[in-house]
């Protein structure tokens, strides 16, 4: 067994030592007793103040006059840093209690650890440096959070559009919770922004989350925040929750419908009660939230099937508003696809493409099951497959579910001037739905049918936009 170790002369021995090495680089030290009068002082201390004679037995305040080592026996709290003035001289110090064996206070020690407090220039510049940083990323995440559209960007001149608006400003100059209710894709977040941006809460944040991209287990932490430690793993400072977040602002809910039970309840109480309790915290939090909730589900059926609490349907339900599907209002459609066409040339950097009529009616006639999303989606394949100025309806076609036979070239050979680049797409694709074709669909044979590699097929197919390249 090896030797034994002396835990409490090792501890006193390190007290000691740390006390050596600090008291050896300081420019001053001294110590008093529970009254604050000075025990003992060093001699650097001694000539940096100018003492003459032995200052044991005086209070500190007579030597020392803007000491505070009384008010840290008096509070038992160190003062790890500070700035102690004395005659037109600074001094950077720490101050720390001195504790018996029965715990009890007996006195303080001080330490000088700059006599000059320019030393502590590159630190302060350091901290206002972090500061500056840290305002400058708060600022850009306001920026981040504030609403991005407005009502003059929710496009469309019908009849039904115009109600839309109407009821959305309505909602704007009120603070009720707002419903909204319509297909996935009608432009539900976009009209959520606009109305969050036309009330009083603008200048505030706007906070989105869509329930159903959040895993189940981890919602009650993305909603409410999580406390210090609150599990295992936890970060060790508070992380704040959406509610926190847009706190004085508009919450935004996508996807209300797939909220489950157990997490309804709770955001019932909150819309009541306008307190949050982060998870592990048993302190409540004061939110001020505006909420708009949006979802593409029959919330009618999913209270009779039980999915959805009644209670919170009807909080939720104060002001609703149903946005109509985009082939319910075919007027609104080439409007939206100028402004699609508009905003893909601005990312590309390139001049707009126009849409001819027959185009356009193509656009009206389709069913669009995705809606103003699926309509977006289908400009910029266009645009990706096609270097043509004029959109045509063969390049609407060629893009678009069921608009063309299976394999057949979506831009067919005809009679009459083309582009050149059409004309050899066009062939381009007759050579590869006939190699398909002959190949019985199989992708490896058709591209050995062609001579090219099957990778090289597969690229010319994403390309040309003929079906999946699986």
């Amino acid at each position: 067994m090896g030797d034994t170790v002396d835990f409490e002369a090792l501890r006193q021995r390190a007290v000691h030592s740390l006390f050596e090495h600090l008291e050896s680089m300081c420019v001053g030290a001294v110590t008093v007793d529970h009254n604050a009068r000075i025990a003992w002082m060093d001699d650097k201390y001694k000539a940096l103040l100018g003492v003459p004679g032995d200052p044991r037995g005086q209070p500190v305040e007579d030597v020392i006059p803007n000491s505070q080592l009384r008010r840290v026996i008096d509070s038992g709290q160190p003062q790890p840093l500070d700035i102690m003035e004395f005659g037109d001289r600074s001094f950077v110090v720490t101050r720390m209690p001195l504790f018996g064996p029965d715990g009890a206070i007996i006195g303080a020690i001080g330490f000088v650890l700059f006599d000059r407090a320019e030393y502590l220039r590159p630190l302060v510049r350091k901290y206002e440096k972090m500061q500056e940083e840290l305002a400058r990323t708060q600022q850009e995440l306001a920026h981040e959070r504030r609403a991005k559209y407005s009502f003059s960007q929710f496009l469309g001149a019908s009849e039904s559009i115009r109600e839309i608006k109407r009821l959305g400003r309505r909602a704007a100059q009120m603070d009720s919770t707002v419903l909204l209710l319509g297909e996935t894709g009608t432009g539900k977040e976009l009209l959520a922004q606009a109305i969050h941006s036309a009330s009083p809460r603008a200048a505030k944040p706007f906070v989105g989350v869509n329930v159903a991209a959040i895993p189940e287990t981890l919602l009650e932490a993305e909603f409410f925040g999580v406390a210090p430690g609150a599990f295992t793993g936890a970060d060790r400072r508070h992380r704040e929750g959406k509610f926190q977040l847009a706190n004085g602002g508009t919450l935004f809910l996508d996807e209300i419908g797939d909220m489950p039970l157990p997490l309804q309840a709770k955001l019932l109480r909150v819309l009541q009660e306008r307190e949050i309790e982060p998870l592990g915290s048993n302190k409540v939090v004061r939110v001020d939230v505006r909420i708009i909730a949006a979802t593409s589900r029959d919330l009618h059926a999913l209270v009779r099937d039980k999915q959805f609490r009644a209670d919170l349907y009807y909080r939720l339900n104060v002001v609703p508003i149903t946005l109509p599907p985009l082939r319910d209002r075919p007027e609104d459609v080439e409007s939206i696809a100028d402004r699609i066409l508009e905003q893909l040339a601005i990312q590309q950097g390139t001049p707009p493409r126009e849409l001819l009529e027959s185009a356009v009616q193509v656009l009206r006639d389709y069913d669009w099951p995705g809606n103003v999303r699926e309509l977006y989606n289908t400009l910029e394949r266009v645009v990706a497959l096609t270097d043509a100025p004029i959109l045509t309806a063969p390049h609407i076609r060629s893009v678009l579910p069921g608009q063309h036979p299976a394999g057949a070239s979506a831009l067919p050979l005809a009679a009459g001037a083309r582009p050149l680049q059409e004309v050899l797409h066009a062939a381009e694709r007759h050579a590869i739905a006939a190699a398909l074709e002959e190949a019985n669909g199989v992708k490896a044979r058709a591209a050995k049918l062609l001579g090219i590699s099957r990778a090289s097929l597969y690229e010319r197919m994403l390309t040309l936009g003929l079906g999946a390249a699986q």
